[in-house]
């Protein structure tokens, strides 16, 4: 078996363990990152980047590289009723970056990945699965995972779980995990666009069934969000079954639906929300999706994710740089900073979820009319300006502490290698 040591050893290679990877490499810490699949290239992933997360890399200096990236930016966000399309969210005048950036995962992954491997204490092994955690005298101490040469033992003084929401190292740690529910599946596909479609990102009301078009610049990103369970049970039939449910939810796409070929073209996600009512163990920490699955309403999953890296970055890092011991009070203040935020938004989403979605598809019948004092109230720039505020900026912002900040601003001096070796 081959063995290998390290400081933190993160587990999965999303949009947490990426973010907080590059982080801790950036004051010196010794980091590996284990990632199971080969690339990053997995369709219909969360790529809504937020301006929360912006705000992050504005303060990495990585803004300039992020916008070479395909992004398209949504200013606005709307749902068509039948009288009409109202707008319910509006970015334009909130903070430096009044828009959501819809840039593919894989991409920005793959940018956060090029930035790390600068400095030489980063390590990011592909294609590696961890298996199961190592444990010394009730505390973690690492993990054993298989890579492409076979059995890997990855020793570390701290591990970090970034593995989704269907973490296999949650799971071992037997930590109880609290689940809230959801009424709805969402399916996801791609469909072209057409000069006369609109021109933003927005939803379309329905009676059993609601329909999301993200405007990805040249394409839609779509989404049918069906009663739970539903869209599993769609999957058994012909294609023709989806199709024929999109013509009746989205008119629009009803000219080109012989873009869906087959199940191929389509990704479901089984709608979750859950969260850990503890977070850690002796030598563990779980954070995003690990910790607490999002529903995809306000599409805050990656920025939440990138919120905790930050937070726990900002808490550990210094600890770890100084070559200290993570004692189990200090994973504890990363909970502490982060679980109220995910709380609220939660309790935002299963408001929506309760009080909106799950009547909408419940309820047979023609595509609803917003009432004309509703549409009224939502024409209101304070109105307009909460979506943003809630689901864009979220109820916790995090910023680079002092120490990670410095380091950005040393990093023009000296260079990457001199971090490493302090």
């Amino acid at each position: 078996m081959n063995v290998t040591t390290t400081q933190c050893c993160i587990v999965g290679g999303g949009p947490a363990g990426m973010m907080l990877g590059l982080l801790l490499a950036r004051i010196g810490v010794r980091v590996t990152v284990l990632e199971k699949h080969a690339d990053f290239l997995r369709d219909f992933r969360g790529d809504t980047v937020h301006p929360s997360t912006l705000e992050v890399l504005d303060q990495l200096g990585l803004i300039p590289r992020f916008e070479q990236l395909p992004t398209h930016r949504s200013h606005t966000l709307a749902i068509q009723f039948a009288n009409g399309m109202h707008d319910i969210g509006d970015f334009r005048g909130i903070g430096r970056f009044p828009y959501i950036a819809l840039v593919p995962q894989w991409d920005f992954l793959e940018m956060l990945a090029k930035e790390a491997r600068r400095y030489p204490n980063f390590e990011l092994r592909m294609s590696t699965e961890a298996r199961a955690l190592r444990m010394h005298e009730g505390r973690a101490s690492g993990v054993d995972a298989v890579g492409p040469a076979g059995p890997l033992q990855v020793d570390a003084d701290l591990v970090v779980a970034c593995d989704g929401r269907n973490s296999r190292l949650r799971a071992e740690t037997g930590l109880p995990l609290t689940v809230e529910g959801a009424p709805m599946d969402v399916l996801w596909f791609r469909m072209s666009k057409r000069d006369t479609d609109p021109k933003e990102t927005y939803g379309i009301a329905g009676r059993g069934q609601l329909t999301v078009m993200i405007d990805r610049g040249d394409y839609w990103q779509a989404a049918l969000v069906v009663p739970k369970g539903q869209g599993a049970s769609l999957q058994r039939s012909p294609i023709e079954a989806l199709r024929a449910r999109v013509a009746e939810a989205a008119p629009v796409l009803r000219d080109r639906l012989h873009e869906l070929e087959t199940w191929k073209h389509v990704g479901l996600l089984e709608v979750r929300v859950d969260r850990l009512g503890r977070w850690h163990r002796p030598g563990i920490l779980l954070i995003g999706d690990a910790a607490h699955a999002m529903s995809p309403i306000g599409g805050v999953g990656i920025n939440l994710a990138i919120q905790d890296a930050v937070a726990t970055a900002n808490l550990l890092g210094p600890t770890l740089a100084r070559g200290e011991a993570i004692e189990e009070d200090l994973l504890a203040r990363v909970q502490a900073r982060r679980a109220w935020p995910t709380r609220a938004t939660q309790r935002v989403q299963l408001a929506i979820q309760r009080r909106i979605i799950a009547p909408a598809l419940q309820e047979p019948g023609p595509p609803p009319t917003l009432p004309p004092w509703l549409a009224r109230v939502l024409a209101t720039r304070a109105v307009r300006a909460i979506a943003p505020l809630v689901f864009g900026y979220g109820f916790r912002r995090e910023v680079l502490s002092p120490a990670l900040l410095k380091s950005v601003r040393k990093e023009a001096g000296d260079g990457p290698a001199a971090h490493a070796a302090r």
